[in-house]
């Protein structure tokens, strides 16, 4: 079987084509064996994995270095250069993430229904592998180590496509992955990353490669997903932007939205989980909002606002219509002052992205519309929406947020990445 040459500003010779052609297959062939791998032998690959991610550690923080550098260079935003930036504590979060993803029950032929029929079939719905997992990145290295770890947990091969960006700390991370599954007597392509930054592999991991991707996820920016779902010929786990929004209610408590508030927007801008929007109810506008405009500009962030919220602090600049829509991830917000409930609502239907959405109040009524009413993937009652993470899910990790409303909604983990078939098992019986 052939090996990637994984250097880590390799271009693969020859025919692209032909090349991802044979990713393809291989991850195929992959597939299959992982697929059968018993969990046990699962979790000590993906605990070798670990390992192997530590004690690379130098190799890839120089990489990153690189990226970081390039980055620089080009005259990328602080907001892309933080999330490209590897350090040791972020480092070594990855790997925890993929020891704690061994940790987790194995999704894979887990029973999730069983019924008798009345002529005495009985029928199981038995979760199985998705097959070949096609995911694509740009500038987030963490997606490899992530992506790989979850697929491989759910008996699933990956063909991972990183951003120009990040393709140094990626090859280095898919290095050190592939190295563990070997150790663990797994088919290193179980987890391949393209090794090009030839913006035609995407198309050709879109095309299907000939049958051989079941399924893409995008992790990226509106122009990568919009292509996506634009060009793809296999099904697409749906993540566009992350236009999140907080609520404050009219029964809010003030210390409270200023602490969720506060965690939502500047905790760490540059993640789709951030809040954009943050809707104030006028009931409360006279006490609560001067507060949190304050607060949030004393932060380091720039605030848009209407009408209302420009007269609260001078140092407000007016929102245009463009700000509702913008999924800025940087230190920006864009404040509204809204009529209530139905218009927060309303405001969120019109402009938000279906991903992740907060009402801080006290109102266990007014709570329970908000959660009933907002149709996002995650909403959430007096808690950021920073949570947004499988992480903090409890999934060990994600392999992105999914906010359309097929197969899988909100953080893409170990169950997501599985589906089912039914086993059906009889004494003999034939139909009439």
């Amino acid at each position: 079987m052939p090996v990637l040459n994984l250097r880590s500003d390799f271009t693969p010779p020859g025919d692209l084509s032909e090349e991802m052609q044979a990713i393809g297959r291989r991850a195929r062939a992959a597939a299959r064996r992982i697929a059968l791998a018993p969990a046990q032998v699962k979790d000590i690959a993906l605990r070798t994995i670990a390992e192997r991610l530590r004690a690379d550690a130098d190799t890839i923080l120089a990489e990153n270095a690189r990226d970081v550098e390039a980055a620089r260079a080009a005259g990328q935003t602080q907001a892309l250069i933080d999330r490209l930036t590897l350090d040791e504590a972020r480092l070594g979060a990855i790997a925890d993430a993929v020891a704690k993803i061994g940790a987790l029950p194995d999704p894979v032929g887990r029973q999730v229904a069983a019924f008798e029929r009345p002529n005495g079939l009985l029928i199981e719905r038995i979760a199985v592998p998705l097959g070949v997992i096609g995911v694509i990145f740009e500038s987030r290295p963490n997606v490899t180590a992530d992506a790989g770890a979850l697929c491989l947990k759910a008996g699933n091969a990956a063909i991972l496509r990183a951003g120009s960006d990040s393709h140094r700390s990626a090859m280095a991370i898919a290095r050190a992955m592939r190295a563990g599954l070997e150790a663990a007597d797994l088919p290193a392509d179980a987890i391949q990353i393209v090794p090009t930054r030839d913006r035609a592999a995407v198309g050709a991991m879109l095309s299907g490669l000939e049958g051989c991707i079941d399924v893409i996820v995008p992790r990226g920016g509106r122009g990568l997903v919009e292509r996506v779902h634009a060009e793809a010929r296999v099904p697409v786990f749906a993540h566009l932007d992350g236009i999140c929004h907080v609520y404050v209610a009219a029964g809010a408590d003030l210390d409270m939205a200023r602490t969720i508030v506060l965690n939502s927007k500047m905790r760490r801008t540059g993640i789709c989980g951030a809040a954009e929007t943050l809707l104030v109810d006028r009931a409360c506008a006279e006490t609560h909002l001067a507060p949190l405009v304050t607060m949030l500009i004393d932060a380091g962030c720039a605030v848009r606002g209407d009408e209302t919220v420009q007269a609260s602090d001078m140092r407000v600049t007016p929102a245009t219509e463009t700000d509702w829509r913008t999924e800025y991830l940087d230190a920006i917000i864009a404040v509204r002052v809204v009529n209530g409930l139905d218009a927060a609502i309303t405001h969120i239907e019109t402009y938000g992205s279906h991903h992740t959405d907060a009402i801080v109040t006290d109102d266990g009524a007014e709570a329970t519309r908000f959660l009933a009413e907002v149709d996002s993937a995650i909403v959430a009652h007096n808690a950021s929406t920073q949570f947004a993470d499988g992480g903090e899910f409890g999934f060990g990790a994600e392999i992105g947020i999914a906010t359309g409303r097929m197969h899988a909604r909100g953080p893409v983990g170990v169950e997501q990445l599985t589906t089912f078939k039914y086993r059906v098992h009889g004494n003999g019986q034939t139909r009439a």
